[in-house]
């Protein structure tokens, strides 16, 4: 009743009451969707907050939304920082309202709070932040969670996601707020609009001048559609071919299972429009357009490319059209580690870092380009600092319309870099499994490694094992009860002739790979 009692929201006081109505009258699932709901609250980690959008303290809702702006408004002007905020949103149920509450709660606060118009890809968030000079950002989008979710993901003033220790800090400043009716709140805020300096910036990314290039793209329901057909244009790339069906922004996307690339079946109408138009090229955005998947013709049909084969491809790209000096590429600890061999072909110095881009983009000095497996890409630093599907899908066709002119295609270049660098096959197998049975799997891996493997832990919740030409990450689901394991497999090509077979072994070690590691890990 207390949460009730403060929540300013009408419409989510309401369904908190009529839930507790159903549980006191013993309605069937209502107690179990009571105890969900007043669980606790949800918890504020490097990404933000995301969950369900419903209310109580464990949902997405105003209330929440509120809470969670005046901790971060509270750990902001702690640290003297009293400027612009921007504030963002994509087109999920409940962005516009949980969008508007944070902007009247910062405003509330002393902030000088800007709003982009309407629903826009989350990297233009991104963006505003660098280019306006803000000294925070807050995104309300959950990228590419089911439909049923929301989220709200800050951005510091470097531009970048948050990293520890200020994911706790604020999760104390937001656990010492006031009760959310009591927060208060200002209607003073404008609205900015960047779109315009973000397409002018995605246009100069190209590095060749051949523009032919036909082009299949899905937007997957989100809100990265029209941004993407402009920035494509803006560059050159006019022959694009958008799936309709998925055209426009839908909260409930109605065509897909589950609105990401990486899913089995997401990408069916756009591989369907490929073919059916003679594509050079397929792209996929996720809802929010950070992430970005892509797809080639193959063997008379077409191919998804791997997060990290596109991340190869992409930083092979920036790496050979030179222009930099001392220039540095980061991937993940669990992403190929043939980033690290194109790399070290170019000169280039080469950063592993902790999953995520927070960590990423952190890398060192002099960053150009970064990249990790979940299909995501950062092509441009200096002005998204986080991955951009929509530059990622520009500098993309640039790659391939050069190639194409060339008789070729990403396959072929690909394989080029395999012969140069070796064969790498990643894959990630997730096991569902009970936290306590995950950390002890994990923990009994440290003490005692496998024969001929040796061990290392960059992190508390990352282990990672090695031997000659494999490796082994290990590290426990943050969201779900799984443990994941990242595989890799790297296989020498003696001389170009010999790359099938190079290819064939690859995959028979990986599939090896994958049997052993279930063995390891007791499943």
């Amino acid at each position: 009743m207390r949460w009730i009692a403060d929540d300013p929201d009408p419409a989510t006081r309401d369904e908190l009451t009529k839930v507790l109505a159903a549980a006191m009258g013993r309605v069937p699932g209502a107690v179990e969707d009571l105890q969900e709901r007043m669980a606790g609250v949800l918890r504020f980690g490097t990404a933000g907050l995301r969950g369900p959008v419903r209310a109580g303290p464990a949902g997405m809702n105003v209330a929440v939304v509120r809470r969670a702006t005046a901790g971060l408004a509270a750990w902001l002007a702690r640290g003297g920082a009293r400027g612009l905020v921007v504030v963002g949103r994509d087109a999920r149920h409940g962005s516009e309202a949980f969008a508007a509450a944070a902007a009247e709660v910062l405003a509330g606060a002393g902030f000088r709070v800007e709003v982009l118009p309407g629903p826009l890809p989350t990297p233009l968030l991104a963006f505003a932040v660098q280019s306006l000079g803000a000294v925070a950002g807050v995104q309300i989008t959950a990228s590419h969670n089911p439909p049923a979710d929301n989220g709200y993901k800050v951005y510091l003033a470097d531009g970048a996601q948050l990293a520890p220790p200020s994911d706790a800090e604020i999760e104390a400043a937001i656990t010492a707020a006031p009760p959310a009716i009591n927060v208060p709140t200002s209607a003073g805020s404008g609205t900015v609009d960047v779109t315009e300096p973000y397409l002018e910036r995605v246009a100069a990314l190209p590095r060749g001048h051949v523009k032919a290039l036909r082009v299949a793209l899905t937007p997957m329901h989100g809100v990265g559609g029209a941004t993407a057909v402009q920035a494509l244009a803006r560059a050159g790339f006019t022959d694009v071919h958008v799936v309709r069906s998925q055209a426009a922004p839908d909260p409930d996307f109605p065509t897909v299972a589950f609105p990401n690339p990486e899913e089995p079946g997401a990408t069916d109408e756009l591989l369907a429009l490929a073919a059916d138009v003679g594509a050079d090229l397929a792209v996929a955005l996720d809802p929010d357009a950070d992430r970005c998947a892509l797809a080639v013709p193959h063997d008379g049909g077409w191919r998804m490319l791997s997060g990290d084969e596109t991340g190869v491809l992409l930083g092979d790209h920036l790496l050979r059209s030179g222009g930099y000096t001392d220039p540095l590429v980061a991937t993940t600890v669990v992403s190929s580690s043939m980033l690290r061999a194109v790399a070290a072909g170019y000169g280039a110095r080469f950063a592993e870092t902790l999953t995520g881009f927070k960590w990423i983009v952190r890398g060192g000095p002099g960053l150009v380009f970064g990249y990790e497996e979940a299909l995501g890409y950062c092509v441009d630093p200096d002005a998204v600092r986080d991955k951009d599907g929509i530059a990622a899908a520009v500098l993309a066709c640039d790659l391939a319309a050069g190639l194409k002119a060339a008789g070729r295609g990403l396959q072929e270049r690909l394989d080029e870099l395999f012969v140069a660098h070796g064969v790498h096959r990643t894959e990630g197998v997730s096991l569902r499994m009970e936290p306590a049975a995950r950390d002890a799997a994990v923990a009994r891996l440290l003490a005692t490694p496998p024969e001929g493997w040796s061990a290392e832990r960059p992190a508390p919740d990352v282990l990672v094992l090695r031997r000659a030409g494999e490796r082994l990450v290990v590290r426990p689901s943050g969201t779900e009860p799984k443990l994941k394991a990242y595989l890799e497999v790297v296989e020498p090509v003696a001389e170009a002739g010999s790359l099938d077979a190079a290819k064939a072994a690859a995959q028979g070690r990986l599939d090896a790979l994958r049997a052993e590691t279930k063995a390891l890990l007791g499943t």
